[in-house]
């Protein structure tokens, strides 16, 4: 039975750069790169050296410590250079691409669950599937309660998750037959009112309403079916489902997909046809003025990637803002009427429609952790925020089983992060706890 979910507290922060509904020409670039550290908690074991020919759904590195999870080429071209930081960890698989993408073509069966798993880990698609709780990718292995695929994003600049899909409902249709066979458990389709998914089959259709985070998977699931300790749940986005389709309708690993290039920045806002791991400067250089933080993913959780980066493997939007970091004199006494702000301070919350051209800066440095309410005002779970990240910072793991830990990711405290009077950089401070935890108790 499907759910009408009504989120009332969050905030929109409306940014100037809004991309436009038209899909912009863009040629294919040569340059590309892999970068493990998208995957967290990833242990990459190469399969390829430089040299290698690869092509689109060929085998680049694998998982050390889960080898049937593998992570596969985008495109097909030449692996030219592999980048290591630190202790010889890999950060980037690069390569060079063709002019004409050739792939591998898989042979694949959505009969069962079985074999729909083994046409995910063969083909590179796997990873697109991540699990509460923890936040990483799934374990082929387990049996999840439940698989719940967001239809929104609610973050500043977002995509609209219809306008990708729209035109391509069947394959969209064909990415969720073969999820429905990964779950003895409902698929949650969760979506807006009266859009382009109305029509999709094997899955109970939820309707999610209110500001951002609403667009989160994490709060979705707390208000229609909440994890509990011992519990697993699988989580998607509405676009990855596309790619599962192609899968299963072509037998190859088609990596494209449309992203919204948006933010001040940018000269033309509008939404381009891409492969991850493009390089951003090669296709975007004319569209992105000098100055910008240019950011892959969304402005509150996205990665700083500069224009030299490359698009990340679950980033359907590239944001380009202001870099900021001039000193503004006395700014916290003026009016504010061009600042955004979730507390009233500024005298802007009189436009709540207002969009607004913001910058990086901090505007402080961190400081004692102190209670003001501001994250209860824009955190909607029934879960007390300030003391369950008190408990993280102090790792007291039973104080954090109490308090929700298996419910959160990082991105569900973006928002609290943003108006933190403590400047506390709570999504680092969820991270590393949910990693404690998964070592200790998972």
């Amino acid at each position: 039975m499907s759910q009408n979910v009504k989120i009332s507290k969050g905030a929109n922060i409306k940014l100037v750069g809004t991309s436009e509904k038209v899909l912009g020409n863009i040629e294919m670039p040569t340059s590309f790169a892999v970068c493990p550290p998208n995957f967290h908690g990833l242990m990459p074991k190469l399969s390829v050296k430089v040299g290698d020919k690869v092509k689109a759904g060929s085998k680049l590195f694998v998982n050390k410590y889960n080898e049937q999870i593998k992570f596969t080429s985008p495109i097909s071209g030449e692996i030219t250079e592999i980048i290591r930081g630190q202790k010889r960890k890999i950060l980037e698989v690069k390569l060079k691409a063709d002019k004409i993408v050739a792939y591998e073509q898989f042979v694949v069966s959505s009969a069962s669950a079985d074999e729909v798993k083994t046409a995910l880990l063969n083909s590179g698609l796997w990873p697109f599937i991540k699990q509460r709780p923890y936040d990483i990718i799934a374990n082929p292995s387990d049996s999840p309660k439940a698989i719940h695929i967001t239809g929104i994003d609610s973050s500043p600049l977002a995509a609209d998750y219809e306008f990708l899909i729209h035109g391509q409902e069947d394959v969209f249709q064909a990415g969720l037959d073969a999820i429905a066979k990964l779950t003895l458990g409902k698929v949650h389709l969760n979506v807006n009112a009266n859009t382009v998914f109305d029509s999709a089959k094997n899955v109970q259709l939820n309707k999610i309403s209110g500001p951002h985070p609403a667009g989160n998977v994490g709060i979705q699931i707390h208000h229609i079916d909440p994890v509990n300790k011992g519990e697993i749940v699988w989580v998607l986005k509405a676009p990855d489902v596309l790619a599962i389709g192609k899968l299963f309708k072509e037998g190859k690993y088609d990596a494209s997909k449309v992203v919204a290039l948006g933010g001040s920045k940018v000269s033309s806002p509008k939404y381009y046809k891409v492969f991850p791991g493009a390089n951003i400067k090669e296709m975007f250089s004319n569209e992105i003025n000098n100055g910008a933080r240019v950011i892959s993913g969304n402005v509150l959780s996205g990665e700083d990637v500069s224009i030299d980066g490359y698009i990340g493997f679950y980033d359907y939007q590239i944001c380009a803002i202001p870099e900021g970091g001039e000193d503004e004199m006395f700014g916290w006494m003026a009016p504010g009427f061009n600042k955004f702000s979730l507390s009233k301070t500024f005298f802007s919350w009189m436009t709540p429609n207002k969009e607004y051209d913001l910058n990086t800066n901090m505007n402080g440095e961190e400081r004692a952790f102190v209670v003001t309410g501001e994250y209860e005002k824009v955190f909607p779970m029934d879960i007390l925020p300030v003391f369950l990240l008190k408990s993280m910072i102090t790792e007291d793991i039973d104080a954090m089983e109490g308090l929700g830990v298996y419910e959160v990711a990082p991105e569900d405290f973006a928002l609290c992060e943003y108006g933190c009077t403590s400047k506390i950089e709570t999504q680092k401070v969820v991270r590393k706890a949910l990693d404690l935890v998964k070592q200790e108790c998972g």
